[in-house]
């Protein structure tokens, strides 16, 4: 064997090509593969394959990234969540605290019911039953979303309205609102989240808040009529009054009253007389009896001075 054959043994064993291979397949020309891989597969140098495992070690964590971040609230969502709760109204299905501090309200919809109790003693209502708060600002945070309610415990005012002048020994306020404020009746309430907020939308939240904030906007008076029995509940809806319903019940069903008579019988009770109607339609009659209804009746005046059943329907 001469030169040739020993520089050919060389670039063999070196897993090497010639120079006129023209970077075909050579498997076959590699000492270190195995004797049963097949030919059909391309040898590889070693840091062709640390790059090749570099790469795919970047594409898996990569890949692993949005699954990592899906059930974290996203820009976009945020965004639409202090849109959509940003100066937004509701009814308020319990008594708000007034607190300084955030009252904590959890996001599966419960609440330390001592801890606002104790609230309430100290800063009084910022909120009854039945009235409407808005929410006033939003601010995500990592566990928690906090809501200012009408304007949170912050100070209203002008700052010219604590300044003062004074001659000859007297002064007198330069602001001219002497019915303002000193703080408003508002408060501030923490939704926390047992980890980070997770992927949220508006109307989400809304239902978290279900147990305590009515979004529908209804009025007091709506609200009201939700925790009346059922008879008093359906009397009002069908716009007529009934015995035993007071008569804040009966405004409700009937409104305001044409007139009103008052008088106090043998047993010293009080009784007072709704009217209702004009003449010559029905005339419809609530009595009460210490507040309470205990009578009602109907006639048609002018109609021969009797009572008589309405009219049926036309066919």
């Amino acid at each position: 064997m001469g030169f040739d054959a020993s520089l050919e043994r060389w670039q063999l064993r070196a897993g090497r090509r010639f120079t006129d291979h023209n970077l075909r397949d050579c498997a076959l020309l590699c000492p270190c593969a195995s004797p049963n891989q097949s030919p059909d597969r391309s040898y590889r140098t070693r840091p062709q394959r640390q790059f090749l495992t570099t790469l795919l070690s970047a594409a898996l964590l990569l890949s692993a990234v949005p699954l990592l971040h899906a059930d974290k609230l996203s820009f976009d969502e945020r965004m639409e969540i202090e849109r959509g709760l940003d100066a937004e109204f509701a009814t308020a299905k319990v008594i708000l605290p007034r607190s300084k501090k955030p009252l904590i309200f959890k996001s599966s919809g419960g609440y330390d019911r001592g801890a606002w109790d104790r609230a309430l003693e100290e800063g009084g209502p910022a909120a009854r039953l039945g009235d409407e708060v808005q929410i006033t600002r939003v601010q995500i945070e990592d566990k928690r979303i906090l809501l200012e309610l009408n304007g949170g415990t912050r100070g209203s005012g002008h700052w010219y309205d604590h300044v003062q002048v004074g001659m000859g020994g007297t002064v007198s306020p330069v602001g001219t609102n002497q019915n303002r404020q000193t703080a408003a009746n508002g408060t501030y309430l923490a939704i926390v989240f047992p980890s980070s907020v997770p992927s949220l939308k508006t109307a989400d939240i809304r239902q978290m808040l279900s147990p305590i904030f009515d979004f529908e906007k209804h009025s007091a008076a709506q609200q009201y009529v939700e925790t009346l029995p059922e008879p008093v509940k359906k009397a009002i809806k069908e716009q007529r009054a009934i015995e035993g319903m007071n008569k804040d019940q009966v405004l409700l069903a009937l409104g305001k009253p044409r007139n009103k008579s008052r008088e106090t019988n043998p047993d010293g009770d009080e009784i007072e007389d709704w009217i209702y109607g004009d003449p010559p339609g029905k005339m419809t009659f609530v009595r009460f009896n210490e507040g309470k209804v205990v009578k009602i009746s109907e006639s048609y005046a002018n109609v021969g001075g009797a009572t008589m059943p309405p009219l049926p329907p036309p066919r």
